[in-house]
C-alpha cells in the first residue's frame, strides 16, 4: 500500500497483482507473463497478473514492484 493504494500485492494463484497507469496496459502485457488482471470477467487497465514465472529472481520481483509503486506515489493520497 502506497498513500492508501494498492500498488503490488501477491496473488492467491501465484505471482503478483500489480498497479500500473492504465495507458501503459497494452505495452506491458508484451511480456508474455504478465497479462490484464480479470475481474468478474471483466479485464481491467491499470491492473496487471504477473504469472509466478516472471518473479522468480530478486531481480525480476524488484521490477515489477518498482513500477506499480512508482505508480501509486503518483496518485492522491487516500483518506
Amino acid at each position: 500500500m502506497v498513500a492508501g493504494h494498492l500498488a503490488v500485492g501477491a496473488s492467491g494463484q501465484g505471482g503478483l497483482l500489480l498497479r500500473v497507469d492504465p495507458d501503459q496496459t497494452d505495452a506491458l502485457i508484451v511480456d508474455s507473463r504478465a497479462s490484464r488482471f480479470v475481474m468478474r470477467g471483466r479485464e481491467m487497465d491499470g491492473w496487471l497478473r504477473i504469472e509466478a514465472e516472471g518473479v522468480v529472481t530478486k531481480r525480476q520481483l524488484e521490477r515489477w514492484v518498482a513500477r506499480g509503486v512508482a505508480y501509486a506515489r503518483g496518485l492522491p493520497r487516500k483518506a
